[in-house]
Parts: structure tokens; C-alpha cells; sequence
């Protein structure tokens, strides 16, 4: 396996090297390749990513990320929608499960659940026009963007409760219409269970009864908003990872941004990117692993090695190796 390692902006240059010293504790035959993107390439070079930066990423297997800062220049080119287009990772998966001894806004911990979200088109289309006194964006929901989405979902359902929640706003957006007529007849075509909430009501219903969730489904904006505030449930966006899947691809990422307030400090939480990487690994099939970075993880929390946001007073690195000591003990036990 060849993995694109991309620390990025900010903290993630800070948050990746914590992730990678818990991967190099398995001693895995991956070839990690370092890859330069982001806003510190651009200033350099004028381009956050180009062609050649593509042809690497399409000769690995999969990309372990950090984090990208995006000026508000409209000459930059996002990063993130770039990749996720070229490498057609059409699907974002983002689970939101309580870590032990962590509490998030709501103070339960009896949810799992999985929001599964479209990658590539919807308000993210990037067909826009923008004009002196008016800007419009295309919102785009294709048949079969729609579909292969819905059957990410419930191949996921099927691996869980096989229970699957569509969310959309078709009593105001008729493109969703499509959107929910297609994910209702994928899903009865799989024989997974099934139902649909209209985004407003799921957006309280989330933070009101998450335990009553499992697999969740919907567009590419939702999707977004959905999963960052979710991550109140958990605690923080520093402990929130996700995954981009295609058919060919993977791209695993934490959720936080590059946080360049608090950038070279060393206080930022590797959780996130750690988790995101045990979601790599699972990927790669590596699921002994991946259980294990998942103890690990909850280890070092107990035992209070976390950074300053989770009541601790570790530093990025001390707790990217606190938990890489934790694998290693475990493999040697």
C-alpha cells in the first residue's frame, strides 16, 4: 500500500506527525509518500496544488491529511474540492462515537451512529457566478450521484443495524425531491430500513435523541453542517475524523480546520487525526489494528494524557506518543 501523507496548514503539520508515529508502531509494509499542498505551497509557488501534486495522489492508494488554510483570495483553488473531484471520492463518511471519559454538550454517550454524506456535487458544484451586485450558485443533484451515495449508505447500514435516516429538505428544495425519491429506492431494493427527516428537524432531533440513529444520508451542504455539529456530541472537532471514499480512492482527514491561532503551540488534539487514520486502516483491511488504535486511544484519555482542551496538559506529541506506546504495549502483550 502506498499512502500520500499531506500535513498541510497549521496544525496539521503538527497533528500528522502525531498520527504517523502511532501507524509506524504496527511496523506495516505501507510506503508513506510526503506530499506538499495547501496555502504554505501556495505562497511559495502561487498554486496550492497542481497537475504533478494530482498524478502523485492518483499513484497512491489512499492520503492521510491534515489540514488546508483557504484565503479569501479567489485565486486560490481549493484543495479539498479538487481532490475529492479528480479522485472522485464520492462519498464522506463521518462517525460520531463517544470516546470513554469524554463528555460532549449533551453529557450522554449512548450513540453511533454514521453520517454519510455526498462528496462532489450539491452547493459544493462549484458552478457559481459572481457579479457586482448579485452571486449565484448552482445547486446540482444528479440520479446518479444520488444513487451511489444512498448505496455507500446502506452498504454501511447493513454492516451496523441496518437501520438508514434520509435527510433533505424537499418540501422547499424540489431538487431533493430526486435526492430522496432515489435514496427511498435504493434502499428498499437493498432490504435495509428505512426512513427520512427534513434537515431542520434532524438538526434537533441529532442533539435531542442521537441514540436513535444509525446510518444517516444526505447532500453534500447538509451533510457538512450536520456532521460539525455533531461533533458537540463527542465533545470537540478535535476529536471528530472522517473518510472521502471512491471506487478506486481514499482520503482520510480530520475534520478541524488548521486552527492558525493556535498553530505551533503544540497544543493541538491529535485525536482526530489519529482516529482518521485507524479509519485508514480499516480501509486497508488492517482491522486487528484498527481496534487497537481505538484502545489506545481511550487509554491515554483515562489515564488523562490528553492536550489542554480535554483537561490535560500533554502536548501534541506527547500524546501522538503516549498512544503509540499503548499500541506497542498491546502487540507485545
Amino acid at each position: 500500500m502506498r499512502v500520500a501523507v499531506v500535513e498541510g496548514d497549521g496544525i496539521g503539520r503538527e497533528v500528522i506527525p502525531a498520527a504517523v508515529e502511532v501507524l509506524d508502531a504496527f511496523g506495516l509494509p505501507i510506503e508513506k509518500v510526503p506530499l506538499e499542498l495547501g496555502y504554505g505551497k501556495w505562497e511559495k509557488c502561487g498554486v496550492a496544488i497542481d497537475d504533478n501534486d494530482l498524478d502523485v495522489l492518483k499513484s497512491c492508494d489512499c492520503v492521510l491529511f491534515g489540514a488546508i488554510t483557504t484565503p479569501a483570495d479567489p485565486n486560490y483553488k481549493s484543495v479539498l474540492l479538487t481532490i475529492r473531484k479528480e479522485l472522485d471520492m464520492y462519498a464522506n463518511i463521518r462517525p460520531i462515537k463517544p470516546l470513554p471519559g469524554v463528555t460532549g454538550v449533551t453529557g450522554k454517550s449512548d450513540f453511533d451512529f454514521v453520517i454519510v454524506r455526498e462528496n462532489t456535487e450539491g452547493m459544493y458544484s462549484s458552478i457559481e457566478e459572481i457579479h457586482e451586485d448579485v452571486a449565484y450558485t448552482k445547486r446540482v443533484v444528479s440520479r446518479k450521484g444520488s444513487e451511489r451515495i444512498a448505496k455507500s449508505a446502506c452498504a454501511l447500514a447493513k454492516e451496523r443495524r441496518n437501520d438508514l435516516t434520509i435527510v433533505h429538505k424537499s418540501n422547499v428544495l424540489k431538487s431533493d425531491t430526486l435526492f430522496l425519491n432515489v435514496c427511498r429506492d435504493v434502499a428498499t431494493s437493498e432490504g435495509v430500513d428505512h426512513k427520512d427527516m427534513l434537515v431542520d428537524a434532524m438538526a434537533y432531533s441529532l442533539m435531542k435523541y442521537p441514540e436513535r440513529y444509525d446510518v444517516v444520508v444526505t447532500t453534500n451542504l447538509f451533510g457538512d453542517i450536520l456532521s460539525d455539529m455533531s461533533a458537540a456530541l463527542v465533545g470537540s472537532l478535535g476529536l471528530a475524523p472522517s473518510a472521502n471514499i471512491g471506487d478506486k480512492y481514499a482520503f482520510f482527514e480530520p475534520v478541524h480546520g488548521s486552527g492558525p491561532d493556535i498553530a505551533g503551540k503544540g497544543i493541538a488534539n491529535p485525536i482526530a487525526a489519529i482516529l482518521s487514520m485507524k479509519m485508514m486502516l480499516e480501509w486497508m483491511g488492517y482491522q486487528r489494528e484498527a481496534e487497537l488504535v481505538e484502545k489506545a486511544v481511550g487509554n491515554s484519555i483515562l489515564e488523562k494524557i490528553t492536550t489542554h482542551d480535554l483537561g490535560g496538559n500533554a502536548s501534541t506529541i506527547e500524546v501522538g506518543r503516549a498512544i503509540a506506546d499503548h499500541v506497542r504495549s498491546m502487540l507485545d502483550g
